[in-house]
Formats: C-alpha cells, structure tokens, sequence
C-alpha cells in the first residue's frame, strides 16, 4: 500500500531526497528489497545509490547502509538472492547460527548464582519465595539464542573491498543507523558527529539486535538493541536534514483477516493459528501504528515535505504467513514486494506523477505498464571484477556524473525562479 502526502508549503525543490527504511527480520528486508528494486526501475531519475541522507533500523540498515555505499539494488539482490556477485558471498545461514558464547556465558555464572541462592537462603530464609528464585535464576538464560558477531564479520568484509567503506566519515552521503541503548532507552544516531566513529558493520550489528533473538551489542561499554523498540522507520531523520521528499519503507503490518475473507483468501482466524501468530500480528500492529502516527505528525511538522510511504497491504497473506527467518522464501517475497510496488505505482500514476515532476522525476511508462515484469528480469551479467583503484576511479566518475545532473537540476529551475522573483 502506497501513501502519499503532499507538501502543504510548497518551496522550490533542490531534488533532495531521503530514505528510511525500517526493520522486519531477513525476510523484511527481502520485502523492502523488492520495493527499492521497483522504485528504481520505474521511476527515471531515481539513483537510490545517490541520495541526500539515508535512514537504516534494524534490517532496514543493511539495505541503507549498501546503498549510501554505491551497492545498488542489483548488487544487493546478487548478494543476497541470486548469490552470485562477484566480491561477496552471502551464507543464507549467517543469521541462525546459535550463539554458543553467549550459552557458555551464562552456564559458566551457574555455580555463582547457586552459591549466592543458598548464602541468601542462610541469611533470610523467608526471601526463598518463588517470584525471587526465578528471577534470580532468570540471569542463566542467554540474552540472545542466535550469535550476531559473524554478522558483523560479514558487513565488515563486504565494506572494505572494492572502494567501499566502513567508516561513516568516508561516506559522501549521510547515513544514521538507529539503535537503543538498552539500560536506559535512549536512541542512538550511529552516523551523528559523537557516534560516527563507530564501524559501520557494528553499528547495523547493534541496530539489528533484536531481544531474544540477538545478544546486545557492546559499544562503549554501553549495550545497544534494535533500533525499532523507539520508533519504527525514524524519518524524522532524514527530514531533518532538509530533503525535499522523503521515501519510508515499513515491511510489517496487521493482517486484516476479514478483508482477506472477502477477497477469498485464508484464513477463518488468527486464533487457530496459536501463540505464535497472536503475537507477530500484536507485534506488526504496534509497529504500524507508530508508523501511522508518526506520519500525521509530519504533515504537520514537515510543510515543505513530501512524503511518500509504502508497506504491504493489509490482507497481504504472502507476507504476514512467510516466517522472517524463511530463507528459502527470499527470492519469492521480493518479486512478491516488486509487483505489489508496480501495481500500487500503476493504481496512483495521476496523483505520483506532478509530485515527482517537483522533483526532477518521472515514470518510465514501458517498464511501468509491464505487468509481468520480474525483479529480476533487468539483472545484469555479473560484473568482471574491479581492483580496488579502478573501483574507486568508477566511483568517482560517478560522482562527476552526479555533480553534472545537479548543475543541469539548477539550470533549469534558475528561469523559473527568476519569473516568479
């Protein structure tokens, strides 16, 4: 579902633009890939590898920090998809490895514990209640059952090659990657001028640290969890830094088991499905209505922005019954995440169009109106590889090619500024 809302004040725009996408889990962030995959394909002037500021939480991190370092949407596909880029290779199972320190962590505090139990016991016999025993014992259950080092790891190798970068001062574009300091709630900006040495790949570590599944990250000697327990998609960033429209990504939403009945779709009810689908739908409203709210609050914060925001429908079956550690169902959820996005850009093709034209945008009608049109049907051969000199002189050649497309954007609007002057 794709919405939109218009600047109020409207200002001359300088096509700056910003991207926030939020978390969802591995297969989220297949969802948000397909719809980045659309985005760049049916709009003309769209290059998401070169925007003003760039937003990541959680899952959506690694997406925004691929693209502020020149890994288009082609690339990412090919790394984690298809598998078949030609710097960096992507293990579907890095994410579900357990997490054997943490487990050997705790186990090893055990004697301690029981010791302290007992001398407490000794002392105060009538502390030994049930609510006391459990949670004293509840400090010997990991704090995360899947390891997220090897992520890390992971980031850090496919930033350093090739001319990318794991440094945010190194980035020509603004990235903030969100997390929250889990002993006092506060959110952290990775990317800010205070945090902007932190590497990048640790900075997604501990933005993607989601509780119970991933261990906090350590960083300062301050433990940082997914960025999403504040906010969902943290726009409020990237129009801060004053771009002219903002494009939100939000994967997880309620499903609306009604409306998916009266469009013949499963199921009688979300009940049958037990604890484990009361609590992703519990999860996905609340993360959507912090979405929702924090969007009517920037139509009025944010005159001068538009904002464009896009998430699954709400009797979307495909994404709500796909677990979000399916990997094998990636490939499958990102075309299903594409063709949502051309379809809904089909639907408000008369409202998208003079929004975009402020922006020095436009459809291309023939990849557009492709109704059969794949995500990946526009993927290039794999490319030969580059050292990491002529990655860099490709780099910057781009950059040229960009600094040229912003003089000819400034050309243009000049006349038009003069007349109304």
């Amino acid at each position: 579902m794709l919405h939109i809302q218009a600047a109020k004040a409207r200002q001359p725009s300088q096509a700056r633009i910003g991207l926030a996408i939020a978390g969802g889990g591995p297969i989220g962030g297949m969802y948000e890939l397909g719809v980045l995959r659309a985005l760049e394909e049916a709009i003309d002037g769209l290059q998401l590898t070169n925007l003003s500021v760039y937003v990541g939480v959680s899952s959506g991190a690694f997406l925004s920090a691929a693209l502020a370092n020149r890994m288009d949407t082609a690339a990412i596909t090919r790394v984690f998809i298809t598998g078949d880029h030609d710097d960096v290779q992507f293990q579907p199972d890095l994410f579900v490895k357990p997490a054997f320190w943490e487990y050997t962590r705790r186990a090893l505090s055990l004697p301690r514990v029981i010791l302290r139990w007992w001398r407490d016991l000794l002392l105060d016999p009538g502390s030994a209640n049930l609510n006391s025993t459990l949670a004293r014992f509840g400090a010997l259950i990991p704090s995360g059952i899947f390891d997220n080092e090897q992520i890390e790891r992971f980031l850090s190798a496919a930033f350093t090659r090739h001319g990318r970068t794991n440094d945010f001062r190194e980035l020509l574009r603004k990235l903030y990657v969100v997390a929250v300091d889990l002993d006092n709630g506060e959110t952290i900006r990775f990317g800010e001028r205070e945090w902007d040495d932190v590497p990048i790949s640790r900075a997604v570590q501990a933005s993607a640290a989601l509780p119970g599944l991933y261990p906090p990250v350590e960083i300062r000697g301050r433990q940082f969890v997914d960025g999403a327990l504040r906010r969902t998609m943290h726009a409020s960033i990237a129009m801060d830094q004053g771009v002219d429209l903002v494009i939100g990504i939000n994967p997880l939403v309620p499903f609306d088991a009604s409306l998916a009945r009266a469009h013949g779709k499963r199921p009688e009810s979300l009940v049958e499905g037990g604890l484990p689908v009361v609590l992703s739908q519990t999860f996905r409203t609340l993360l959507q209505s912090r979405a929702h709210v924090g969007m009517a609050k920037y139509e009025h914060q944010y005159p001068h922005v538009d904002q464009l925001f896009l998430e699954p429908n709400s009797d979307d079956a495909e994404m709500f019954f796909t677990s979000v550690f399916s990997y094998k169902s990636r490939r499958r959820v990102c075309n299903h995440a594409y063709r949502a996005t051309m379809s809904d850009l089909r639907r408000n093709r008369d409202v998208l169009a003079p929004l975009l034209a402020r922006h020095e945008l436009k459809f291309r009608p023939e990849i557009l109106e492709d109704t059969e049109r794949s995500a990946f049907e526009s993927l290039q051969a794999p490319r030969r590889r580059h050292t990491k000199t002529t990655a860099r002189l490709r780099r910057a050649l781009d950059d040229v090619e960009s600094i040229l497309q912003k003089r000819r954007v400034t050309t243009r609007r000049a006349p038009r500024q003069t007349d109304r002057g």
